[in-house]
């Protein structure tokens, strides 16, 4: 995988090339439209099965027994795999096409719920141990709500783990794209590009933040930062996906926090 390519959840190791941004999308992050070719394709591939999801689960450790909110549980691969692991899992999703599919995944008495991350959540304060936000901030504007409404269901001491695009690979899409001007680094700007999968087409809008506007955004929401994290592939990735590990065994596609509720 070549680290200049679009890190985002991908249909394959090869990535999609960025579409041009379109100003008056009809409609935009709808997952409901696109659920099931999304779920195939994000289930065995490099970047999601063998890149994000091990590492969030690295960075969540033994989870045994802990009370945990899954925001943005999409289809329910990161909910299934804490709940193996002995978590205690709720999630929630804006998608109600996505929790359908994790409904089926997970079974009826799985706890899911739909709701907007950055609004009112509809969980009691103090109730969780740890929240996992799994490559769902990046399509907020504006992280300050979404971050105290998950400041207020931690329990003290709880923390939130995290994972988003990287901002230095998507300047680096920027640059290939041609499109420095209108993105700058610095800046918290926002694009829309189209997504296609298993023949289903999706427009996505998505905001860059630089690493500084991020790490601002979890002190000014009273988390301390405890772990900043660009981990490598999970080592089946190697046998899987030979010919993208050779090129790249080490690429930019995401970036891991731990936050703590102190």
């Amino acid at each position: 995988m070549n680290p200049d390519e679009h890190p985002e959840h991908a249909a394959s190791t090869r990535l999609p090339s960025p579409s041009a941004v379109t100003e008056d999308a009809p409609r935009v992050n709808d997952y409901c439209g696109f659920a099931e070719a999304y779920t195939a394709e994000n289930e065995t591939n490099l970047i999601n099965a063998y890149s994000e999801r091990p590492a969030m689960l690295a960075l969540a450790g033994d989870v045994a027994g802990r009370r945990i909110l899954d925001a943005g549980c999409g289809t329910g691969p990161l909910f299934g795999a804490l709940r193996e692991r002995g978590a205690i899992v709720s999630g929630f999703d804006a998608s109600a096409g996505m929790l359908e599919l994790a409904r089926q995944r997970l079974g009826d008495t799985a706890e899911l719920q739909v709701a907007e991350l950055g609004g009112p959540l509809p969980y009691p304060d103090d109730t969780f141990d740890d929240v996992v936000a799994s490559l769902v901030l990046h399509y907020l504007e504006d992280w300050g709500p979404a971050l105290a409404e998950l400041r207020r269901v931690l329990r003290p001491g709880g923390r939130v783990i995290v994972s988003v695009d990287h901002p230095f690979a998507i300047e680096l899409m920027h640059r290939q794209a041609g499109r420095e001007a209108e993105h700058n680094y610095f800046d918290t700007t926002n694009w829309t590009e189209e997504w296609t999968m298993g023949g289903h087409s999706a427009l996505m809008s998505i905001w860059h933040r630089p690493l500084h506007a991020m790490t601002d955004a979890f002190t000014q929401a009273d988390f301390r930062i405890t772990v900043i994290n660009e981990p490598e592939p999970d080592p089946a990735a190697r046998k899987l996906f030979p010919e993208a590990m050779a090129a790249k065994p080490r690429f930019l596609c995401f970036l891991f926090f731990v936050l703590q509720a102190d």
